[in-house]
């Protein structure tokens, strides 16, 4: 099942508990816009390559759209949409005046000059710069894209509207960046596992987590994890995988992947294969890179009590019924990685004020609305009486579908 089909799955369970009608149900599931652009640039050397870009605006009732940019070579239509979709519902689990959207090119970061990168990033503003916008949609860095991504997103943009600090999230702290963005989705997850585990009368201190991922979600979460006790026994990435059942040094290991652009060849851990690092025992298991990586081959194998989601949908349906059956806590994506769509949302707003906060003022922000955040899934799952994957669609679903009938969009 692909991650449209998995996502729209869990939208018709969830419209199912909270009693929707067909009409309104279809209006929710439609989205708002989708664009295709072409995308030619001169490379390096002279010749032409021409890539093709996306942007689904899935839903705007309760705000802007907003969603991240991503640069990876699978880019395609329905991966988009079911991101898309997910970002409106997450957006309303964190309960910020957003909707959802999302966009990329297909592209390989990897095998293009920073100047190649910059030429197909100011193309692509080019081709939708009408069609985004402060109050219209508001994109972000995402997977292979990062703060200068944005930076010359919003150059771009400026250049047919004006400076526009607040059209894109995640720039760079000297053009309107937010203090605290770089650790916002990592620091979340952090909040989100410990009103998890206090649920359950746990802490952090002490429990073995596992990470699978170790880019800027990842690595912020093992250095927050560690620094509140946690101990991280395995971790992967792109290059390779490690373990050290004593627990791995998080420090060095972020020193050693400075110098090195990856965790192979670290010293303070045993390698191990890459495909293991998910069943590898532990009591926390944080994936925290693509989807779809827990599915019905190893979800028999994990041998953690809880799953924190730090990747956009990580857990196939078919996984999430092996797992529940298993007596597997999963804490979902749409609640678990939303701190950096929270303090993505702070940033805009201290753009459009024009008055920055402090660093220690978005961390303490953030833990506000994550833990606001749980204490209204778990409402929802009492009221369902459904798991947590349900909890949160349904409270996320539910706002966005009271806010698209007081508008009178759903009748």
């Amino acid at each position: 099942m692909n991650a449209l089909a998995a996502t729209n799955r869990n939208f018709k369970l969830a419209s199912r508990l909270l009693g929707l009608d067909s009409k309104l149900e279809k209006s929710l599931l439609i989205p708002f816009r989708e664009i295709k652009v072409e995308c030619t640039i001169p490379k390096d050397d002279g010749t032409l390559a021409s890539f093709v870009g996306f942007r689904v605006q899935h839903d705007n009732a309760r705000g802007p759209m907003k969603g991240g940019i991503r640069y990876h070579p699978e880019v395609e239509p329905d991966e988009v949409n079911a991101l898309a979709q997910l970002m409106t519902w997450k957006t309303a689990v964190a309960k910020i005046p957003y909707g959802g959207a999302k966009g990329g090119i297909g592209c390989d970061p990897s095998e293009l000059s920073i100047s190649e990168l910059e030429r197909l990033t100011r193309v692509f503003t080019q081709k939708i710069h009408d069609l985004i916008g402060i109050h219209t949609d508001v994109p972000a860095p995402d997977m292979g894209t990062g703060p200068q991504t944005m930076a010359w997103m919003l150059d771009e943009y400026s250049k047919f509207h004006g400076h526009s600090p607040a059209v894109v999230t995640g720039k760079p702290i000297d053009l309107g960046g937010s203090l605290g963005r770089d650790a916002a989705t990592g620091r979340g997850v952090l909040f989100a596992t410990e009103a998890l585990l206090n649920e359950h009368g746990m802490s952090i201190s002490g429990q073995r987590f596992a990470i699978q991922g170790f880019g800027n979600v990842g690595s912020w979460a093992a250095k927050l994890i560690s620094e509140k006790g946690g101990k991280i026994v395995a971790v992967s990435d792109v290059t390779g995988a490690i373990k050290n059942k004593n627990g791995i040094d998080i420090s060095g290991l972020l020193e050693h992947v400075e110098e090195n652009r990856g965790i192979k060849g670290f010293d303070g851990a045993d390698s191990i294969d890459t495909d293991s690092i998910l069943v590898e025992d532990c009591d926390i298991l944080v994936p925290a890179a693509l989807g779809g990586v827990i599915n019905r081959e190893n979800a028999n194998e994990i041998k953690a009590k809880f799953i924190i989601e730090g990747a956009n949908h990580p857990t196939d349906p078919e996984a999430d019924e092996i797992l529940r059956r298993k007596g597997v806590v999963i804490l979902p994506d749409i609640y678990a990685n939303s701190g950096g769509v929270t303090v993505s949302y702070f940033e805009w707003v201290q753009n459009i004020q024009g008055f920055m906060w402090n660093e220690e003022k978005v961390n303490k922000e953030l833990k506000t609305y994550m833990t606001r955040g749980f204490k209204d899934l778990k409402e929802m799952c009492t009221t369902h009486s459904c798991d947590l994957r349900m909890g949160a669609f349904t409270l996320g679903i539910n706002r966005v579908a009271q806010a698209t009938t007081i508008r009178g969009w759903g009748s």
